[in-house]
Formats: C-alpha cells, structure tokens, sequence
C-alpha cells in the first residue's frame, strides 16, 4: 500500500466520508488529480463497500475533447468499470462559470439514473485555496470563508482535501497513469487560473511559503464557525426548523423577535441545511420579512423564493416546486381500484359500501357511484356548498382559512365530477353526491407524501 493510499483511507475512515455502502459515481476529467482519484477508491472500493461508475463530461470547449473522452473511457474499461459520457457542446466561447453548471447538472442526472449514494470529485487541497481566495475576493462571509466541504447535499464528497496537488502528481508519476494536461488550468484569461498561475505565486512570494498555510488555516477557522452555527440551529427548539427536499421553512414569529445580527446569522445556517448559500444582505431581507403580513414574498436570487405563510416563513426553489404541480387524474365509472400520483399528494380508490356518515375535514372520503370523477388543480371561481353548510363556499378561501400557503394552493388537489367540486381533500366535503349510507360507493383517499419532518440535526 503507497502512502498516499493508506492516508487516504485512513481519512476516508476517519471522517466517516463513506459511511454507508452504494454505487459512488467518481467524476473523471482525465487530469491526474481526478485520474488518482478514481486509481485509489478503485483500490479502496472493496473495503467500503462502493461500486463506481466512471463519469466524465465533454464540455465541447477544447478541440481534443474527443479524444480525452476517449482516455477516460479506456481507462475506465482498464478498471473493469461502467463509463459514462456526457457530450455537453458548450463551444470554444463558453465560461468557467457556465461549464460548471452544465457539468453538474449532468452528473446529477448520471447520479439519479444509476440510483447513486454517492458523487465523488477530485478537489483537492491547493483547490480548497483558491477557492477561499476566490470568495475573498467576491465578499464572502465566513461561511463562504469556509471552502469546500468535504461532505454536502445530494451524497456529493470530496475525500482529496487534505492532500496536495503535488501529492497526485507524485503518485500519477509513480503508477505510471496516462493523463492530459489541460491548457486551460494554466490560462490566466480564467479567474481561478489567474488566482493559481498568478496571484497565489505573487503573495507566496512577498510573504513566503507559509502563506498558502495561512489561507488554509483561515479557511479551517471559518469552517468551525459555520460548523457551530450548524450545531446552533438544534439548540433552538422553538425555531422548529424544517427542511424539505425543496427548501426549508422556519417559525415566523421566533425569527421576527430576533434581533438583526442573530436572525442574519440563524437563518443563513438555516439556509445552508437546504443547500442555499444564503448571503448577509439576503438574509436581512429574509429577517425582515418575516415582520411582515402573511402572504408576502422576497425573491431571494435565482429560483429562489422566501413567502410568509401564516406563522411560518418559507424559503423555497422554485425550478423543484415546480416539479410538484399535480397533472389531472381521470378515473372512469368502472375503475374500480386504483392509485395515482397528483403532485405532492398519493390517492387510493376502491369500491366500499358508504358508511353511515361522512366527515367534513377528513383526508378519506366516499364518492356515490354515477359516473366518471377526476382530481385536477384549483381554478379561479371554484366553490362549493360545504357538507352540513349553507350556500357557497370559495375554495380559495377554504385553502386560506385552512393556513395553505398561497404558493401551494394552485397545486392542491380538487376532486370533481364534472363541473361540481365533491372534495377538497382534507379541509372540506361537499354536500354533492353523498352516497346514502350501506349503499355501493367509491373510497378515496388521499396521503401527502414528502411531509417535512422537524430536522432535529445536532
């Protein structure tokens, strides 16, 4: 075992990067640090429990990208493990900034296909430099101050770390692995080429060697303050903090009594469990909207959107929320059972005699036989005269009294025969087509899945 192999698995081991077996996809550019990489958690595998898949993105940029396509899949069959390509033709003009995007967007649907745990890059300790420079520069906070961590959402991980570019070199050197040697990593017209070709040898040589030490050390230290505020959000019960798989949302009336610094500071904790870097002005805008009436918003930068919704403030990305909108369930007069998907809600149907009485709030309900029923989205002007009520009712004002947020209410689910609303699953029955008790009828029911769980992270 090299050196270089048995510190690694001993950090793996260590900070518990691996913590459960599963499929790792080990993103490969074909340069030695990514090419080490994948040579010793090929090597480490076994004991770990992974099974790797080999990823590497053409971003179309370089005119041999074909080729060092070609090496890495050559290399990956060397290993005896699947390959995965993704040609991305980005072209000669594109950025730094878009080439990242569109190779992590990939890599997370190469991810999501091979029902991955996890996604292993090659970052390593000289990257973790430049990256704290870089945010140095663009005014990040100490969070950002922080760097790269070596474990975050969605399974990503990042076990090279602790090592040296010249680390890799060595042992690429010393295994003798093809690699290829991109030009633009040496290209100072990009800002992170510039920091690393530029700027870090101008400061290492007015302040000496030590000084990429002392970045590093700086970098450490934020990390353990953004770790302590991490660990903050679980001391404060009353927060009730929770984080759902598209954003996360908090008490409204424990943030509002916050003073500005500590609401600044909890709820950019806050965001970051939700995968938001959410910056200092950002996060003041949160704090105060969080003093305002229900139902007002905030964009917070990108997809993002922050709502007051009653007595919580919700912090929300919309490109995955959107996802969520429920698409219209037609069930015919004899489906008799079945189940289907509407949005963020599951519903399950079979044929049941009516029981002696319905209930008006309740998430089941009986549907008298007669015909075809659907479940579709609220539209304006929908009503209906509630069950053991008088006159209309708007269904609007239903969701709003049952403290739906407004940026839910467009995809809750409305159960219908024809143009009259029977259900709104939940809040209100209507007092249409109640099937007389004993008598044959449809049961339906309906299960919000995905509910948020109060994240109780220590």
């Amino acid at each position: 075992m090299t050196p270089l192999l048995s510190r690694l698995g001993a950090h793996v081991a260590r900070r518990r990067l691996f913590a459960a077996p599963g499929t790792a996809v080990v993103a490969v550019s074909g340069g030695p640090d990514s090419v080490a990489l994948l040579d010793l958690l090929h090597t480490l595998a076994p004991e770990l429990g992974l099974s790797l898949v080999v990823a590497h993105a053409d971003h179309g940029i370089q005119a041999d990208s074909g080729t060092v396509a070609q090496a890495v899949a050559a290399l990956a069959r060397g290993y005896g493990l699947p390959f995965e390509l993704g040609e991305l033709h980005l072209g000669p003009e594109a950025t730094e900034t878009a080439a990242r995007r569109a190779r992590y967007a990939w890599l997370a649907d190469v991810q999501r296909r091979h029902a991955a745990r996890y996604l292993v890059t090659a970052h390593h300790g000289d990257d973790q430099i430049e990256t704290i420079v870089l945010r140095l520069l663009r005014g990040s906070g100490p969070a950002g101050l922080a760097g790269m961590p070596a474990r975050a959402r969605g399974g990503l991980v990042r076990p090279l770390l602790p090592f040296a570019r010249r680390d890799l070199v060595d042992y690429i050197a010393a295994r003798g692995l093809p690699v290829h040697d991109d030009p633009a990593n040496r290209d100072p017209r990009h800002l992170r080429s510039w920091v690393r070709t530029v700027l870090l040898p101008l400061v290492s040589e007015r302040l000496g060697a030590g000084a990429r030490e002392d970045v590093a050390r700086a970098g450490r230290a934020a990390a353990l303050e953004r770790r302590a505020w991490d660990r903050v959000l679980g001391h404060l019960p009353d927060l009730d903090l929770r984080v759902h798989e598209d954003g996360f949302d908090v008490a409204r009336g424990v943030v509002a009594g916050y003073d500005d610094a500590l609401a600044v500071a909890v709820l950019r904790a806050a965001a970051r469990r939700a995968g938001l870097v959410l910056g200092p002005k950002r996060a003041r805008q949160l704090a105060r909207l969080a003093r305002r009436p229900s139902g007002r918003r905030q964009p917070l930068g990108g997809a993002w959107m922050a709502e007051v919704a009653f007595d919580r403030v919700r912090v929300r990305d919309r490109t995955r929320e959107g996802r969520e909108v429920g698409e219209v369930v037609e069930v015919e007069a004899d489906d008799e059972r079945g189940r289907a998907q509407f949005g963020k809600f599951r519903l399950e149907w079979s044929a049941e005699p009516a029981p002696e009485r319905l209930a008006r709030g309740d998430w089941t309900t009986w549907i008298g036989g007669g015909g075809a029923w659907e479940v579709r989205p609220l539209r304006p002007g929908d009503t209906l005269v509630p069950l053991g009520g008088v006159g209309h009712r708007p269904v609007r004002r239903l969701l709003m009294d049952a403290r739906v947020p407004r940026s839910n209410r467009a995809q809750y689910p409305i159960v219908v025969r024809g143009e009259t609303i029977l259900w709104v699953p939940g809040i209100c029955r209507s007092a249409a087509d109640l099937p007389r008790p004993g008598t044959p009828a449809v049961r339906v029911d309906v299960t919000k899945y995905c509910e948020p769980q109060a994240d109780r992270r220590a």
